[in-house]
Order: C-alpha cells, then sequence, then structure tokens
C-alpha cells in the first residue's frame, strides 16, 4: 500500500502505479471539507466520473451521488454447479442465439440496450412498502417518496432480467478442481442512470445556491443527510440497489432453467448451490473507527471479515471467489474486478483485432470479440487481474480459482 497527502486527509492505495488522473480526483476528494479519515484506492483504480473507480471514501453528515455513479448496485453473482464437465458444443447450446443453437441465454435474456417486449412479474420488483411505515401506502405516496424509481417503474419492469452492456457479461467457468460455475455481472440497468443524474443535478443546484466550497467543476456535488434529497437519495438508491439484485436473480433463473432444460444432453443429474451475491456501486451508513459515517464504495465490493466476494477478471482471464478480511484501513473494501488500463476509445484504436481473438481462440474460449468495435472488452484493455489479486492479499482471501469458458456480454 501507497501513501500520498492529501489536504484534509491521507490517499492510501493498493494500486502501486495509479494513474495521474485518478489521482488527481483522490486529492480533490482528500480535500473536501467532510470527508473521513483517508481515501482508499483499490488495486484496479482507474479515473471515473468526479471519482475514480475502485475507490472508497467515508463521509461525515453528506452523501456524495458521484461518489456512487450511474449504475447503482452494479454488482455479482455466481453459481456453483454439480457438473465436473461441459463441453464447448454443450455452451454453445446454452448460449444459444444462432443458426445451429437456437433458444438458449441469447433467446432469453436482452443484451446491450435491449429490453423485454413484455412486463416482467411484479413480485419479482423490490417492494416499496420495505421502504415506507405507512399503514396502508397509496401509489401517490410511492411517488412522493420514489419520485424517479415510480416514474420509471412501468419500464423498469421490461428491464428486470437484462443483462445491459459495456462491460456487463455472463460467463460459464470452471474452478480448479472442474467444477462449472455461472457467473453474472449487472447492475441497475436506466433505472439507476435515472436516479443517479436527478440526484446529482439537484446537490449540484443546491451547492451553488449555497455557495459551497467544493468546486463545481470536481463533480463531487454532496445532499445533507439530514435534508429532504438525501435521505430520498439514500431511498431511491437502496431501492435501485435492490433491483440490481432482483435483475441478477432473475437472470441467473433464467440461465438455470436452460441449464435444466439441457439436462439429458448434459449427462448427469446435476445441481446448483446458493447464489453468491456482491455489488460495488453504492453507500451506506457504517461504522468505522468508532463513528457512524458514509461508506461511498463506487467500484469497490465490502471485504468484511468473512464475507464472500466475487472479483471478476477481463474477458478471457481468471476470475476469483473470495473471503474478506475486514481491514480497516479499506473500510472493510476490495477491488471490484481487473480495471480498465486503457479507455474504450483507445482500446478500439490501438489494439489489434486478430490478436485479441487469437489470444482467447488459443485458450478455446467462447468469446465476444467479433470486430474492432469489441475490442474495448479484450482482455488487453485491462489490468493483470493477477497483479491486482497480489496488490490485495492483505484485504481478501482466495477463496476459488476460477477460469473462462464462455462468455456473453453486453
Amino acid at each position: 500500500m501507497k501513501v500520498y497527502v492529501g489536504k484534509n486527509v491521507p490517499i492510501k492505495s493498493w494500486c502501486e502505479n495509479p494513474e495521474e488522473g485518478a489521482l488527481d480526483q483522490a486529492r480533490n476528494l482528500a480535500s473536501l471539507p467532510f470527508i473521513f479519515k483517508q481515501v482508499d484506492l483499490m488495486p484496479d483504480t482507474h479515473q471515473g466520473y468526479g471519482m475514480p473507480i475502485g475507490g472508497v471514501i467515508a463521509t461525515k453528515g453528506v452523501v456524495v451521488p458521484n461518489a456512487v455513479g450511474v449504475d447503482i448496485g452494479c454488482g455479482m453473482c455466481a453459481i456453483k454447479t454439480s457438473l465436473t464437465d461441459i463441453s464447448m458444443k454443450q455452451i454453445k447450446k446454452i448460449f444459444g442465439g444462432s443458426k445451429d443453437c437456437q433458444g438458449g441465454i441469447r433467446s432469453s435474456i436482452p443484451v446491450g440496450r435491449n429490453r423485454h417486449s413484455k412486463k416482467q412479474d411484479v413480485n419479482l420488483m423490490p417492494d416499496f412498502n420495505k421502504y415506507l411505515k405507512y399503514d396502508e401506502p397509496t401509489w401517490e405516496d410511492y411517488e412522493d417518496k420514489f419520485p424517479i424509481c415510480a416514474r420509471e417503474y412501468e419500464s423498469a419492469l421490461k428491464q428486470l432480467g437484462t443483462l445491459g452492456s459495456g462491460n456487463h457479461f455472463i460467463e460459464i467457468q470452471a474452478d480448479t478442481e472442474d467444477n462449472i460455475w455461472i457467473m453474472i455481472h449487472s447492475g441497475s440497468r436506466n433505472l439507476g442512470k435515472q436516479v443517479a443524474d436527478y440526484y446529482n443535478k439537484i446537490a449540484k443546484d443546491l451547492n451553488e445556491k449555497w455557495f459551497s466550497e467544493v468546486p463545481k467543476k470536481w463533480d463531487l456535488a454532496f445532499l445533507p443527510l439530514d435534508s429532504k434529497e438525501g435521505r430520498s437519495y439514500l431511498r431511491e438508491m437502496q431501492y435501485c440497489v435492490d433491483f440490481a439484485l432482483a435483475n441478477r436473480k432473475l437472470m441467473m433463473s433464467n440461465i438455470i432453467k436452460i441449464f435444466c432444460d439441457l439436462h439429458k444432453d448434459l449427462h448427469k443429474d446435476f445441481d446448483f448451490e446458493p447464489m453468491i451475491n456482491i455489488a460495488h456501486n453504492y453507500a451506506s451508513i457504517e461504522n468505522h473507527f468508532g463513528q457512524n459515517v458514509v461508506v461511498h464504495r463506487k467500484g469497490a465490493t465490502l471485504a468484511r471479515e468473512g464475507t464472500i466476494g466475487i472479483i471478476p477478471g477481463s474477458q478471457g482471464t481468471a476470475s476469483y471467489i473470495v473471503k474478506g478480511k475486514g481491514n480497516p484501513e479499506s473500510f472493510m473494501s476490495c477491488s471490484h474486478g481487473a480495471g480498465r488500463n486503457m479507455s474504450r476509445t483507445k482500446a478500439r484504436a490501438e489494439l489489434n483485432l486478430e490478436d485479441e481473438q487469437k489470444k482467447l481462440n488459443d485458450l478455446g474460449i467462447l468469446h465476444s470479440i467479433r470486430g474492432q468495435s469489441d475490442l474495448d472488452e479484450a482482455s488487453s484493455a485491462y489490468k493483470d487481474i493477477d497483479v491486482v489479486m497480489e496488490e490485495q492479499k492483505d484485504l481478501v482471501d482466495i477463496v476459488t480459482k476460477l477460469r473462462p469458458l464462455g462468455v456473453i456480454k453486453g
């Protein structure tokens, strides 16, 4: 861990060589008047909007929407199956979406900006009543307390159980004992973005009205916890976290059904262990160093002692199931993945398509690098996951290492 001097608090970096843009943003965070104790950079850190991805901060009395980000509740889930062998032909059937292998995941789970044509079961959605104390709330109550989530509810019903775009993925993997795993990375879809943008704008407008000492160009506008706006953001943010989990659960349920439909082709009975889930874009009120603070994890996951987490690599590299060590210096957090070492634009412009395809083909991985526009998700656009894991060995223990067999990207 490296320590950098900040204006109000130190910056502690588990990334050996953080990029200058991420460090500049960390220095801004360390200058905030409400920052608590330190600014933490995880090994996968890289520049984001306002706050670095792979960053963790704690604040006193305020929440910073941009320190959570637009994909609220984005996270990972994984299930271990009892299968110990699966062929490329079987994976292609499970993935589907081709002339030879129709149906499958590609037919049941919309990817990218696509959504379901029909609304999904409302019983799978988070319940607004969970966050309210009313005996018999009306829809008007929901619109008052959840102005964005209520407005976007009907649209979200069609986004439930969809993958999204960017670095979101579905993977079939194998561990070191050849057990087959299913892993999903996805978030709150457009619902989270709508909530994030709405409250970030409110925070900016209010901060300007209050003549806040936080420079507007930092894009770190805040909302006091005791304000109506702050309470409303926390409520809608948590709804988005729960929606993102419901989204992953539905996708996983549909994938399990596909596995079961191919039961005879897989040549044996099999079952599934309970799902592991971990989110990496959210804020929560926690107690650290004897004080109640608002911990913001933006591209970072909880690593409290004993917490089981998921740290994925890039397309074509290993992923890890981990157990948190509860290191207080990181606010009990760890990385959420490998982290980018190239911007999407740079990766598309500079990486060689044939080289990246050959790298994955030689590993026998059914991948999603089809054309130049896919190179932003090539493994060369990301940091070395094994280096990332080495840099945070004081934050987590490795439980299981997983190698990719097939991947669907958003």
